[in-house]
């Protein structure tokens, strides 16, 4: 009986130690990327048009699947859904979604844009933020032009309560803005651009310091299961940033072709409002994005036993910086 039990137990240790390679290997085998781009984060048009991605990856058998983020919102659904990998948001909202529980590193800094203000039409007599008070306003919750509308309020103090909110997904915020549906709109550039030179909408109130800084996201399973994978597309990220810094006029013609705006429209979003001269994550960030979250905490967007300051800690992740960054 000794030997039978000795016996049966070096089958099973045997066992497991054969099968611990192919666990790994599965565990290790990467056949696809799922990267976002969107028209908010000109940069990753660049990666997208050159193919940069695709080049660096056809060695290992990767391949490279894009999908459109149509704001900060809907690139942190996909990435909760494992839809995405790598997904661009503002950083307030990259924030919120790690404290709802989206389980995501902030990892790379595509932009530092002006991309927010609150705008509206000529008409309808809007100057400032206390005219705002018992006006219709459409907003994309969830995104930074949301956190910008809440910060602004508070700052004269009001709350989104004193307002009637339309929930509206960017360019349909501007079209309602432009029919006359609502009064006022928090904005997103390039469709707030679009509504300043093709139909005269007016920025009247403008916050440059509460813009968060446009952040790249990784799943934070894919991050621990690839380390090397996020570095090298980090580093063909600064490729794409450099390329943009290079190419203006090709990255313009880029951006025009994936908005269908016109040259005007997109010439305001790149010159006066975006700023690709940093990617290095860091301080200056979790500065930025802590006191946007507090400012949210104290609106009660976010509740008030919520650790801020810890959540950003445990957003921000400066471990995949390249050397070249």
């Amino acid at each position: 009986m000794m030997k039978l039990f000795r016996l049966a137990h070096a089958m099973i240790f045997l066992g497991f130690a054969l099968a611990l390679p192919s666990m790994a290997t599965a565990a290790e085998k990467l056949t696809e990327i799922r990267i976002d781009w969107a028209t908010y984060n000109p940069v990753s048009l660049a990666l997208k048009d050159n193919k940069l991605l695709e080049k660096e990856f056809e060695k290992d058998g990767i391949a490279i699947r894009w999908v459109q983020s149509l704001g900060s919102n809907k690139a942190l659904e996909f990435l909760n859904a494992s839809s995405l990998d790598f997904g661009s948001t503002a950083g307030a909202a990259a924030l919120i979604g790690r404290i709802n529980g989206n389980p995501i590193k902030s990892i790379y800094v595509y932009s530092r844009p002006e991309w927010t203000a609150l705008v509206t039409r000529p008409d309808t007599g809007i100057t400032k933020v206390e005219d705002l008070k018992g006006k219709r306003v459409a907003v994309t919750r969830g995104t930074d032009p949301h956190i910008f509308l809440v910060r602004a309020l508070q700052g004269v103090g009001l709350t989104e309560k004193d307002l009637t909110i339309v929930v509206l997904q960017h360019a349909d915020g501007k079209s309602a803005l432009i029919r006359g549906d609502v009064d006022a709109w928090a904005g997103l550039d390039p469709a707030m651009a679009s509504a300043e030179v093709e139909s005269g909408a007016k920025l009247f109130y403008r916050n440059r310091e509460a813009n968060t800084w446009g952040v790249l996201n990784v799943r934070e399973a894919f991050a621990n299961e690839h380390p090397d994978i996020v570095k090298r597309v980090l580093a063909t990220y600064e490729k794409a940033r450099a390329w943009s810094i290079a190419n203006p006029a090709e990255l313009q013609k880029l951006l025009v072709a994936a908005t269908k705006l016109p040259d005007a429209v997109i010439e305001k979003q790149l010159k006066e409002r975006t700023d690709l001269s940093n990617s290095v994550i860091g301080q200056q960030q979790k500065d930025t994005i802590l006191a946007a979250g507090l400012a949210l905490q104290k609106a009660e967007v976010i509740k008030p036993d919520v650790d801020v300051a810890g959540a950003v800690d445990a957003l921000i992740d400066a471990r995949f910086t390249t050397a070249s960054n």
